[in-house]
């Protein structure tokens, strides 16, 4: 219901945009904006209208629309020049009740912004066991090798939880937002654990996320090429090596400043601020992921790169993906078919780099499913080859298409902005690298069925599969 002022309100302010006076309801307005009396103009619209007037020295009148976190303010404005300063006058004034926020949706951009700001992302199995581990920050780089050396064990044997006396790991929702000490870091740092998990089931493995309270640059300069590279077997290139340690983070906080105004943790702000903040996101996480894509895409091209072969359960790995992958899955109703408790496929790969190319095969297939469809991953062993499927019921792709799919930069003709083109062309680099392959069987409505075929491990225990389903699985194209 809106409720028009009963009277005009007055209000002046000075040549440095400071309300020196003003009357309800403008006045409860900038203290609710987090303003003073006098202080600087505090309701971003009003702030805008007022330097126009000083920039223009003219008389200007215009609608403008706030909100102080309870309602949603619309005023018809006119503010004229006198003296140094402006004077308002405010000739109507409306308000209308702000929806109830979400819970579930505020906790949603909390972790958005967690995972923005993250110096130090690992990816736990369902005991808190460390499965992946990546950080670029100097400070980070004892415990971030100290980790990858350490697969399997909880993450919280690498790290100091204050005022924790318990025998760990921890739950994970008393580790949730723990306040850490890391040595070789003089920073304080925050963990956030996100599970991945289907509702009313336990998780099947974590996401986690080290923040630090401060950024590394305010105690010191960032050095244009970090100490050690995390990656020793492989050193890292132009992009690698100076370009994405030192833009990772200025575009990591760029994005969580305009998560933050977008969903008004900040204080008040109108709709059309909150869409453009929003825009400034999506942009930042779409240079964020082109930055670390082309970090990857130097590694895989390097003459002396190559992996670190080992012996692993491919129906391990693929089951652990699906879990990561759930809830992204679950968003759009997609249910994702996992190899089956009990298969094994032994092979000869590095456990790392496998995970990484089924969550790219696995998450291009949720992105181009319909909803409500369904995502398979069957194994298929095939004498001294070991091979993992991943199908969808995405549109397909033609003869023409699947010759061009694993090109580097190829998007098949979309013009939004998810991916960069690189995600398949690493991952088929990678795939070579252990000496396999990865290929791709189509047809336009049809589907597609992506294989990864790797070195068998022809001494482990014979493979464990279920039939193959008669089920007709499809795919569209990825990045």
């Amino acid at each position: 219901m809106q409720h028009p002022a009963s009277s005009q309100a007055q209000a002046l302010c000075d040549g440095a945009d400071r309300l020196i006076s003003a009357e309800e309801p403008l006045a409860g307005l900038q203290m609710r904006c987090g303003g003073e009396i006098p202080g600087e103009i505090a309701i971003p619209a009003l702030l805008e209208l007022v330097r126009k007037v000083r920039a223009y020295n003219l008389k200007l009148a215009r609608t403008i629309r706030a909100s102080d976190g309870r309602d949603s303010i619309t005023a018809w404005i006119e503010a004229q020049p006198e003296g140094e300063g402006v004077a308002i006058a405010i000739r109507s004034w409306q308000t209308v009740p702000l929806p109830a926020e979400d819970p579930a949706e505020v906790a949603e951009h909390r972790a958005a912004i967690d995972r923005t700001l993250a110096e130090l992302s690992a990816r736990l199995d369902a005991q808190q066991g460390v499965l992946t581990v990546e950080s670029d920050a100097p400070d980070l780089a004892d415990l971030t090798a100290a980790m990858q050396a350490g697969f399997g064990r909880p993450w919280t044997d690498f790290v100091s939880i204050a005022g924790s006396s318990h025998q760990q790991p921890m739950h994970w929702r008393l580790l949730d937002g723990a306040n850490l000490t890391v040595a070789g870091s003089d920073r304080s740092w925050r963990a956030a654990l996100f599970p991945q998990q289907a509702p009313g089931q336990e998780p099947t493995g974590f996401e986690l996320c080290l923040t630090a309270e401060q950024p590394l640059a305010a105690q010191s300069a960032v050095p244009l090429v970090p100490a050690a590279p995390v990656l020793p077997q492989n050193e890292p290139g132009l992009v690698g090596r100076d370009i994405a340690p030192v833009l990772r983070q200025p575009i990591a906080r760029i994005i969580a400043n305009a998560e933050t105004i977008r969903t008004r943790m900040a204080g008040p702000l109108a709709e059309e601020y909150s869409q453009y903040a929003a825009d400034i996101a999506s942009a930042g996480q779409h240079l964020l992921s082109l930055v670390e894509d082309l970090a990857d895409l130097e590694v895989v091209e390097a003459d002396d790169f190559n992996t670190a072969p080992d012996r692993i359960d491919l129906a391990d790995v693929a089951r652990r993906a699906a879990g990561i992958l759930a809830v992204r899955a679950q968003e759009r109703g997609i249910a994702i078919d996992p190899p089956r408790i009990g298969e094994h496929l032994p092979a000869i790969a590095e456990f790392r780099r496998v995970l990484q190319v089924l969550l790219n095969l696995v998450g291009n297939a949720i992105r181009y499913s319909p909803d409500n469809s369904q995502v398979w991953i069957r194994l298929e062993p095939d004498g001294a080859r070991a091979k993992v499927i991943v199908a969808d019921q995405g549109p397909g792709l033609t003869q023409e298409q699947q010759g061009r799919v694993f090109e580097k930069f190829e998007r098949l003709g979309r013009s939004d902005e998810s991916g960069s083109g690189l995600g398949l062309y690493i991952s088929r680099r990678l795939a070579r690298a252990m000496g396999g392959e990865l290929t791709v069987e189509s047809a336009p409505g049809q589907g597609a069925r992506f294989i990864l075929d790797v070195p068998g491990d022809l001494l482990a225990a014979a493979p464990v599969t279920c039939p193959k389903p008669d089920e007709q699985a499809a795919n569209g194209s990825g990045d």
